[in-house]
C-alpha cells in the first residue's frame, strides 16, 4: 500500500490589475487581493512560506512561495 509521507506546492502566482489599468485605485486593489490571499491561507490554517515577493511598475506583484497541499503533511519542507 502506498501513502503520502509529506508533500508541499511550490507556485509563482501573479497578482495583476486588469489589463491596461495602470491607476492607483487598480494597484490598491492588487495589493487588497494579495493580503486577502495570504489571510485566507492563515485562517484555513494552511502552512505557507513566501520565498520571494516582487512588485512590477504596473501594480502586479509575483509570488513564489511553497504550500501545503490539502491537509497532507508537510514533513521537514517547512524547517
Amino acid at each position: 500500500m502506498k501513502r503520502i509521507k509529506a508533500a508541499c506546492l511550490m507556485q509563482t502566482i501573479i497578482f495583476q490589475p486588469k489589463e491596461g489599468d495602470t491607476s492607483d485605485f487598480a494597484k490598491q486593489q492588487v495589493q487588497k487581493e494579495y493580503e486577502h490571499y495570504k489571510e485566507l491561507m492563515t485562517r484555513r490554517g494552511t502552512k505557507f512560506e513566501i520565498l520571494e515577493e516582487i512588485s512590477q511598475a504596473n501594480g502586479s506583484i509575483i509570488v513564489k512561495l511553497k504550500k501545503q497541499n490539502n491537509a497532507q503533511p508537510v514533513g521537514d519542507y517547512f524547517d
